[in-house]
């Protein structure tokens, strides 16, 4: 079974599979603000999947890689908040998009509740990242990254807490935090 075939049989399953998410304090009382990234498969033999470089200077994981993607706007879902980011993105446009499915919702420590819109893309499309967002975007083997001997366990203190994460490096990108965790529950699902 191809790989774009095996995510989309898995995401229509409710299976109980092993997932990760972000630690939260057990007593934050104030509600998530939720959010939608579009996990973005070109549709080629070998497919890849485009992430974003994050702009520095932004307020909420500045230079940091991740999907395109943003808060959900009220009177938006999932779906149409991460078709809009990418848009507002990477100019991907919206029609351009073929849905597979949402993958499991993600809660990160900086109290975000992140839901990953998986789609199908054409391959070769021309990208072009807002400077205001992103500084540069890539497109990454699927495989690579769906592969559990890439995801490497790490550890480190956050709010005099010891925390522990993933990180995926590829052609000398870190790729670590929500996203390498958003990765990981997709290869688990996925496998």
């Amino acid at each position: 079974m191809k790989p774009v075939e095996r995510i989309a049989a898995a995401l229509a399953l409710a299976s109980r599979v092993d997932l990760l998410s972000g630690d939260l304090d057990e007593e934050r009382v104030e509600p998530l603000r939720e959010a939608a990234v579009l996990v973005a498969i070109t549709d080629r033999p070998d497919p890849g999947l485009i992430l974003t470089h994050r702009n520095h200077a932004l307020r909420d994981h500045g230079g940091q890689i991740a999907f395109p993607g943003g808060r959900i706007d009220r009177g938006e879902d999932a779906r149409a908040a991460a078709l809009r980011e990418a848009w507002e993105e990477l100019a991907l446009d919206p029609a351009k998009v073929r849905i597979i499915g949402q993958a499991d919702h993600y809660r990160t420590i900086t109290g975000f509740g992140v839901t990953p819109v998986v789609g199908l893309i054409p391959p070769d499309l021309p990208l072009v990242p807002n400077p205001a967002e992103v500084d540069a975007w890539f497109e990454a083997p699927l495989d690579f990254l769906l592969d559990p001997r890439n995801h490497h366990h790490r550890q480190t203190c956050y709010k005099d807490q010891l925390r522990a994460y993933y990180e995926i490096i590829w052609d000398d990108r870190r790729i670590w935090g929500a996203t390498a965790a958003m990765l990981v529950n997709l290869s688990r699902r996925a496998r």
